[in-house]
């Protein structure tokens, strides 16, 4: 058996939704841009990349690593490009999009022989927590005046529009993009191309997927622009887990049991969003809060049933474990770095990497 812990990848789910994705370019005209931002584990590219037109990306590594393990076309996008970074990025980009009409300035002249873009903020979004809503008051992320953005149209091809999170309601992207229509609309059909960005969960069980694509594919024939779309929880939802052992159990007015990993350090979006693990089926007449191992007091998976009592050297498997946990990953108390695994459509196990104490070290110094 593998040691735990360890991320496990399942290509068969993870097919699934790739599936999905190459339904709905097929549909809808649209080219999809894996998210890098959620997810960038690249032993998995293989399983996806001739169901993707490339990468999109939030940094310059992260651009890099799109374009070196993925390839295909290539998205660079940051909140601020730095004066050490910007050459390095156009090397990598077909395409570079800006947060601002400042930073656009600056560097339009340094891009030249790539589309640029620039980061359209519609003023709304789907988010239900402040922290990732992008239209949140005083938001630093993107242009959000028509008429501005008009002023520099002789500069870009393109807009980003990054404003669903999370949004698995057709009907409210649906509207939200009418509204986007109709306050930018003299903006968008004088571009070429129109990113959308990620957040929409069109690989969600039961999403209306072709309805997606013919408002998507409506949207470019109004405007005469070629959709992006940027997934990145609906590339990865429900393609991997997270396998821990229990170390130890307690009785502290509840069952508690210890296990070998670490919300902070391995699934810290869990803790930043104040949400609970999943652990399936989640039934039974056995009550267990998991618990982490670091020395963090809130280190908590959450609270599940089991059938039967958990003991010592049981092992668990925590659901849903790809999106903003690998890319996440830290090493808070040295608690040892899950390995990545991946398991073949045909069930058998390769483990891509395994982490010890010499990356630990050589990550501080």
């Amino acid at each position: 058996m593998i040691q735990t812990p360890y991320y496990l990848i399942d290509e068969a789910s993870l097919l699934r939704n790739m599936q999905k994705v190459a339904e709905l370019r097929r549909l809808s005209g649209a080219k999809a841009l894996l998210a890098l931002k959620c997810f960038a584990t690249w032993p998995a590219f293989d399983a996806m990349r001739e169901h993707m037109d490339g990468t999109t990306s939030s940094s310059l590594y992260e651009l890099r690593l799109g374009r070196e393990k993925f390839g295909k076309e290539t998205h660079a996008y940051s909140v601020a490009w730095g004066d050490d970074e910007i050459d390095e990025a156009v090397g990598y980009a077909d395409k570079i999009i800006f947060n601002s009409i400042g930073q656009l300035e600056r560097f339009a002249g340094r891009a030249e022989g790539i589309s640029c873009g620039l980061r359209l903020n519609p003023g709304i979004s789907t988010s239900g927590f402040d922290l990732a809503d992008p239209a949140r008051p005083f938001s630093r992320l993107g242009e959000w005046d028509a008429e501005k953005i008009a002023g520099v149209l002789d500069r870009i091809s393109g807009v980003m529009i990054h404003y669903n999170c999370e949004n698995a309601d057709f009907d409210l992207f649906d509207r939200q993009l009418a509204e986007i229509e109709t306050r930018f609309g003299a903006v968008l059909e004088r571009l070429d191309w129109v990113s959308l960005g990620g957040g929409i969960h069109f690989t969600g069980e039961g999403y209306p997927l072709e309805k997606l694509a013919a408002r998507l594919k409506g949207f470019s024939e109004r405007f005469g622009v070629q959709v992006y779309l940027e997934p990145g929880e609906a590339a990865i939802t429900r393609s991997a887990s997270l396998e821990v052992t229990v170390l130890d159990i307690l009785d502290n007015g509840k069952q508690l049991a210890i296990v070998d990993s670490s919300v902070e350090a391995h699934m810290l979006d869990l803790l930043i969003y104040r949400q609970s693990a999943r652990i399936e089926p989640d039934r039974g007449d056995h009550s267990f809060m998991i618990c982490g191992k670091s020395c963090l007091a809130g280190d908590i998976f959450g609270e599940f049933r089991f059938e039967e009592p958990l003991k010592v050297g049981d092992r668990l498997s925590i659901s849903d474990a790809a999106g903003y946990t690998m890319v996440k990953k830290n090493w808070f108390n040295g608690v040892k770095m899950p390995s990545i695994v991946l398991r073949g459509t045909d069930g058998s196990l390769r483990v891509a990497r395994e982490f010890g104490y010499a990356d630990y070290a050589s990550s501080l110094g």
